[in-house]
């Protein structure tokens, strides 16, 4: 479904947030025959909806929101609503359409976008293979899950996008280039279970675009693959694994048989950072770069890459500590990817967020063999602690809250140790965002600082 064919056509707009601002504005060009905005939140009446958004589509809200939807020809939902809201189940079994506005968005750029997704990596991918398509002059425009609106993006030749679970879900049409970078079990409360979330999140490939590129490292990831191929019926570009054409050996990464740059390039720490650099050199040479001829370029390139916030940032202290904010980890596999980054020091993590009922067995198999300090914080770090309790090489200790956990974190972990926050799980509930989770971080670090 592309946005000409709302014309004429009732549409409401599932979602008052920056997504569904930016949807009521690019439908209502299109002439609907009726445009209505939804807010079916608790607190929908301290919603702000007043001005030309409201003159182009008046706010519904309470006993008035399921009625605005059911009655409408399509759907137009935020990536915040979840597949398993009640009114999704009514409104499928009405057979109203639902899409979303990433869909409407994709219908019309889909042969310019490289569409990049995965429970984890996306945000590093995607932003470096930008990065590295600008270095050797392919302007690009950057947008997706990282704040920008699908609908909100400028004119551009090229883009390169960040997709969610959510995003991907309602997709008729995939991005030209189509890129995973991992999977496992995320957001299943959202999705319904873990079969829902893998079909959501791989919906990005299922609708032909012309290359894919994944982690052939990700041995899960590749089993999900199996049979699934591109519009010219060639299977996906396995890149990162043993024997991918891009692959790091002996701190090299290759391209095939040839030295591109040592890995010491990318200052991004873990493997999973170098398989990311490997789907992104991937996508270049799949995009018909000369990656071997641009290799000095490319190095340049990945050197000045810093990363993104929130992901494995470095917080030095006075103490001879390193405070490390991993807090965008809400997994016990995201947790598995940031402590064995910090193989060989002495390790102090701090697990523990919104329990979502996640099953932590993946983290103690990882662990078994390991010896680290394992602090665990409310709501879920108790649970956490409980699986790995008996763990002959982790020591744990239950905190308070995320201050004492930083407090108890100095009494534990030697002075040339790090303390790691990845708390393989979400922040909301105790904090408003991840944001307010890595400032109560930050500020810990300083009011224990001695």
């Amino acid at each position: 479904m592309r946005l000409a064919d709302l014309r004429g056509r009732s549409v409401a707009v599932w979602g008052t947030g920056r997504e569904g601002r930016a949807a009521v504005t690019a439908i209502a060009k299109h002439e609907p025959s009726r445009l209505i905005a939804v807010d079916d939140s608790a607190n929908y009446l301290s919603v702000e909806w007043t001005g030309p958004l409201a003159e182009l589509a008046p706010l519904a809200g309470g006993e008035h929101a399921f009625a605005a939807l059911v009655s409408a020809d399509v759907v137009v939902r935020s990536p915040g609503v979840p597949s398993t809201h009640p009114f999704m189940v009514e409104l499928r079994s009405r057979g109203v359409t639902v899409t979303g506005g990433s869909a409407l968005w994709m219908a019309e750029n889909a042969p310019k976008t490289v569409g990049v997704t995965g429970s984890k990596g996306k945000s590093t991918t995607s932003s470096l293979i930008s990065h590295l398509l600008a270095a050797v002059g392919r302007p690009n425009a950057y947008g997706g899950n990282i704040g920008i609106p699908l609908l909100d993006m400028p004119p551009a030749e090229l883009y390169v996008l960040e997709l969610s679970s959510y995003q991907c879900a309602d997709l008729t049409r995939s991005p030209r280039v189509a890129v995973v970078t991992s999977l496992f079990p995320e957001h299943l409360d959202a999705h319904g279970g873990e079969r829902e979330y893998y079909r959501d999140k791989l919906n990005i490939l299922r609708h032909s675009p012309e290359l894919i590129v994944v982690n052939g490292a990700d041995e899960r990831l590749r089993a999900e693959l199996r049979g699934v191929s591109d519009a010219g019926r060639f299977p996906p570009v396995p890149a990162a694994a043993d024997d991918s054409r891009f692959r790091v050996e002996d701190d090299l990464v290759f391209c095939s048989d040839d030295v591109l740059f040592p890995r010491s390039a990318l200052t991004l720490k873990g493997r999973h950072n170098e398989r990311n650099l490997c789907v992104a050199l991937a996508v270049l040479d799949g995009m018909g770069v000369d990656v071997v001829g641009e290799r000095a370029t490319l190095e340049a390139a990945v050197r000045e890459f810093a990363g993104l916030p929130h992901r494995l940032t470095e917080i030095p202290d006075a103490s001879g500590l390193v405070f490390v904010d991993d807090t965008l980890s809400t997994s016990p596999y995201s947790a598995i990817h940031a402590i064995e980054a910090y193989e060989g020091r002495p390790l102090t993590v701090l697990v523990g967020g919104t329990d979502r009922g996640l099953d932590y067995t993946p983290l103690r198999d990882f662990l078994a063999t390991r010896e680290l300090t394992v602090i665990g914080m409310p709501d879920s770090g108790e649970r956490i602690l409980s699986v790995l309790s008996d763990l002959p090489g982790i020591r744990t200790q239950q905190a308070e809250d995320l201050a004492d956990a930083v407090r108890l974190s100095r009494e534990l972990t030697p002075a040339d140790g790090v303390v790691l926050l990845s708390p393989a799980a979400p922040s909301y509930g105790r904090f408003r965002n991840f944001e307010h989770r890595s400032e109560a971080f930050q500020q810990a670090i300083r009011e224990t600082a001695e």
